[in-house]
């Protein structure tokens, strides 16, 4: 009978080898020329690092605490090529060389937490791996208000602010699997607390903001409503069932926030063009 640990391991080689394969016959298959990014979209996609960053990191300790081995695999495998396709896009897109710097050295970062999930997860490998998606998450942030005060409009600040909320949710998650992970670090209580009521307060800002369509104010009702289900979760303790609930409401949270966060884009975009 397999352990735990050999089902995940198991799990993670055949999903790592199934991804390897789909990545060759795509860069088989694209063509190469490819229409550049509206600025508002790269701001979003450089940006959305944040929440992805996050989500790396937490669903690599899910495996590793044998939560879901097949959905979180499968979900990892599907941020690691969201985040390789996002670079891709902004690589054909022209901006100020301020930001393309500032694009450049975020994929370093990215590029760097990539590689240390080539293997199945340790407590080892995952500390590590967290501590680089912090250092991501930092970096997109200076990139997102770098963007944010070049397009010098007021729904600028409302894309980054909703896109902070859906990255800033999935480190409470990823915070809560360290906790069970027994991997706490100093301080790492306190930040969740401090996450928690950062999250909360950005929700009441967005829906007090004068930018709106009745696309973003149901997507936004739908996303206060399913915060409330994640934080119901987060109450949950950290045994099996409990951190199943966590993993499927913090995605679930996450698919929400992401597509308000799209939506605010598509705001934008109809300013910058």
């Amino acid at each position: 009978m397999m352990t735990i640990d050999n089902r995940v391991a198991d799990v993670f080689s055949r999903r790592m080898a199934i991804q390897s394969v789909a990545a060759l016959l795509l860069g088989s298959t694209v063509g190469v020329a490819q229409a550049q990014l509206p600025m508002s979209t790269a701001f979003n996609r450089a940006a959305r690092n944040r929440i992805l960053s996050q989500r790396l990191a937490k669903t690599y300790c899910q495996l590793l605490l044998g939560v879901l081995p097949e959905f979180s695999a499968k979900t990892l495998a599907d941020v690691r090529q969201q985040v390789r396709t996002g670079f891709d896009e902004l690589a054909k897109t022209s901006m100020p060389p301020e930001l393309a710097s500032r694009v450049a050295d975020l994929k370093k970062l990215a590029d760097a937490a990539d590689a240390l999930l080539v293997f199945p997860p340790t407590r080892e490998a995952v500390s590590a791996v967290a501590q680089q998606a912090e250092k991501v998450m930092a970096a997109s942030q200076s990139t997102a208000e770098a963007f944010e005060k070049i397009a010098k409009v007021g729904s600028a600040k409302l894309i980054n602010l909703a896109g902070r909320q859906r990255a800033v949710s999935q480190r409470i998650a990823l915070d809560y699997f360290l906790i069970a992970a027994k991997l706490d670090g100093k301080g790492l209580q306190e930040q969740m607390k401090a996450d928690m009521a950062e999250v909360r307060k950005g929700l009441e800002t967005l829906a007090a903001a004068p930018v709106s369509t009745p696309a973003i104010r149901n997507e936004l009702e739908l996303g206060r409503a399913q915060w409330l289900f994640f934080e119901a979760a987060m109450q949950r303790a950290p045994d099996g069932k409990g951190m199943e609930t966590v993993a499927t409401t913090s995605e679930r949270l996450a698919e929400v926030l992401d597509k308000l966060t799209d939506l605010y884009d598509g705001a934008l975009k109809e300013v910058l063009g």
